[in-house]
């Protein structure tokens, strides 16, 4: 072998010019009678002698000897066609100058064809042989058995990169697309077996290891189905990422990444008018308060995007605060952005701030989400979600703030527990606050963010790291999920329809089992549920309902200008009635009363649509 690779050049060579003198020889032996073969004899020999020499000189000139033989392609085969037509013109010239030297024109066409033929027949045919090896012969490792989702240009471009980069790696048992129109057909020297019905059959079939998902044309519906089918073989899955992430790293095969749960969500990507966005935000001065947090770090991205005046980014947890401060200011202008420590529960701080800076859109971020954890610190919650809100609203109204954006909840609805009945007083407060401010108030409320800090997906995530067992509070419980950046792009696409007082409402799609989802990670780990990973039920935890809902039941909703958001009915509530129920919660504060039947006496009288748990979830068991 070492010995062929050594001499690969002077071999190819010698297997042209063998190739073009016995063609030329059939040629003679199929048109000349061979009575007058002798006559012919030097003719012939002529003819060759002139084609080898053309030949040799015509490759040698192109460099073809220099192609590495299992790397060839389609347009390297054409090049060779293509020389091998120049050759026979010149030959064939010659030949029709001195008919009395070289051989009848026609033979030199009909040799030259088949030079041609042969020449690119047996250059395909080591490629296959130099690609077909199950074995690494240098390590002894087994290839792969890889199945292709898609056929099409990205299932080309994969098998390309696969021989070229990964030839020792992978043994492609075929591909697998819809349109029934390519059944059988082949891409590459590769096989479309059938549609996505036909997967786990060949999985079996052919006891595949691995799939690669390589569809960019199709909707997220059917992505979804498909590779919720690929979940069931145990293969493990690997998705080619959109073409605009692969021009930014060249290496086709590292950009081929691990299934996320996003890519099982079936969700279709959110069109945005940036038009309006950036009419709004561009040269404005901007504060985001909980600017280090999972949602507060991505509205920060997305507004530097759209070029504000500054960015105002106030947060009181420094760590994140740094690191959110630092990834901007390498892509954007320093001088844009402002990080500052400090919390909303502070108002001498926020004043300081409001008063150097001048904000002229908020988007009021910070807040505690944490459901279990507010239930047992519930005085917490009300001193940082409903005060530290009322403090920034109270700000931004003296120093004239544009527009207000609160950051809500689905918890906010029929909530159950603290932190949600605190985030719907904040919605509360905004919208009584409108109602006697020059500044623009509006919240957005939408359910879950998929990697959030408190998310279930990171905690999944983890605990299948470490063996498991993953740990789901109730088999039945059910919520909404969408991507950070879609729940940041809508909030920005809410704001630019706000006349003020509004609620704005996302559309969740479609609601998912918490227990599917920590299926689904197991799966996509290469595990099997309750046999690899054992998956407990450990109970609801307290405050914690079933099913989360977007709107209140006495809300109606109006549609707006995009599929995905929505408007709640605007509060009938003024902001006299806003200050008495604060005084009320105001009461416990000052006094720290942490006695949970008190608090929720008295949240029960600042939230009327706040109900116990098991009363709702009782309910809900019923209904479905």
């Amino acid at each position: 072998m070492n010995f062929l690779k050594k001499h690969r050049m002077i071999i190819l060579r010698i297997m042209d010019l063998l190739i073009i003198s016995f063609m030329y020889l059939l040629v003679a032996y199929l048109l000349t009678d061979l009575s007058l073969l002798g006559q012919e004899i030097n003719k012939i020999l002529n003819t060759i002698l002139i084609s080898l020499i053309t030949y040799l000189v015509t490759f040698n000139v192109a460099n073809i000897y220099k192609k590495i033989t299992r790397f060839e392609n389609g347009k390297d085969y054409l090049e060779y066609i293509f020389l091998c037509m120049a050759s026979t013109v010149i030959i064939g010239t010659v030949g029709l100058i001195r008919t009395d030297l070289f051989m009848d024109i026609k033979g030199i066409v009909l040799a030259n064809i088949l030079i041609a033929v042969a020449v690119v027949s047996y250059r395909v045919m080591l490629r296959f042989i130099l690609t077909l090896k199950r074995v690494d012969n240098s390590s002894g490792k087994i290839k792969k058995n890889l199945l292709i989702i898609g056929g099409g240009e990205a299932a080309r471009d994969v098998i390309k990169a696969i021989k070229e980069e990964a030839k020792d790696e992978y043994n492609i048992i075929g591909l697998i697309d819809d349109n029934v129109n390519k059944l059988n057909y082949t891409i590459s020297g590769v096989k479309i077996l059938g549609g996505r019905n036909k997967i786990v059959e060949l999985c079996k079939k052919y006891k595949v290891d691995t799939i690669f998902f390589c569809l960019e044309k199709v909707k997220n519906k059917d992505k979804k189905e498909i590779l919720n089918i690929c979940q069931t073989t145990g293969a493990r899955i690997r998705v080619l990422p959109a073409i605009v992430d692969i021009v930014k790293n060249k290496n086709l095969m590292s950009n081929l990444r691990e299934v996320e749960i996003e890519d099982l969500l079936g969700r279709e990507p959110v069109t945005l008018d940036n038009k309006n966005i950036s009419e709004l935000i561009k040269d404005r001065v901007v504060l985001v308060t909980g600017g280090g947090g999972s949602i507060g770090s991505e509205l920060c991205r997305q507004i530097m995007k759209h070029n504000p005046k500054k960015l105002i980014i106030f947060d009181i947890y420094e760590n994140n605060l740094y690191n959110i401060e630092l990834e901007l200011k390498a892509n954007y202008n320093k001088e844009k952005i402002e990080a500052l420590v400090g919390s909303v529960r502070d108002k001498k701080r926020l004043k300081k701030v409001f008063e150097q800076y001048r904000p002229e859109l908020v988007f009021h971020a910070a807040a505690h989400k944490h459901v279990p954890l507010m239930e047992k610190s519930p005085l917490e919650a009300i001193k940082n979600n409903v005060f530290g809100t009322y403090n920034v609203v109270n700000c931004s109204d003296e120093f004239n703030v544009k527009r207000f954006v609160l950051i809500s909840t689905d918890k906010a609805v029929n909530p159950t527990n603290i932190m949600g009945a605190s985030k719907r007083l904040c919605e509360m407060i905004i919208q009584a606050k409108n109602k006697v401010s020059k500044t623009e108030f509006m919240a957005v409320r939408f359910g879950n963010v998929l990697g959030s800090n408190g998310s279930v997906v990171p905690l999944f995530k983890k605990q299948i790291a470490e063996g498991g067992p993953v740990t789901v509070t109730h088999k039945e419980i059910t919520r909404f999920f969408m991507t950070i950046p879609e729940a940041v792009g809508l909030i920005l696409q809410a704001i630019t329809y706000a006349k003020g007082g509004e609620i704005f409402v996302l559309d969740m799609g479609e609601p998912v089992k918490i227990y599917d989802l920590a299926e689904s990670l197991i799966k996509l780990s290469g595990l099997e549920p309750n046999v690899d990973i054992p998956i407990v039920i450990t109970g609801l935890r307290p405050g914690e309902k079933l099913y989360e809902e977007i709107l209140m039941s006495e809300e109606g909703l109006e549609s707006t200008k995009h599929d995905k958001i929505f408007i709640a009915e605007p509060s009938s509530l003024t902001m006299n009635e806003i200050e008495e129920k604060l005084k009320l919660l105001n009461g416990l504060v000052e006094k720290e009363n942490t006695e949970m039947p008190k608090i929720k006496e008295v949240i029960k009288q600042t939230v009327k649509t706040f109900k116990e748990p098991d009363e709702v979830n009782k309910k809900m068991r019923e209904v479905g």
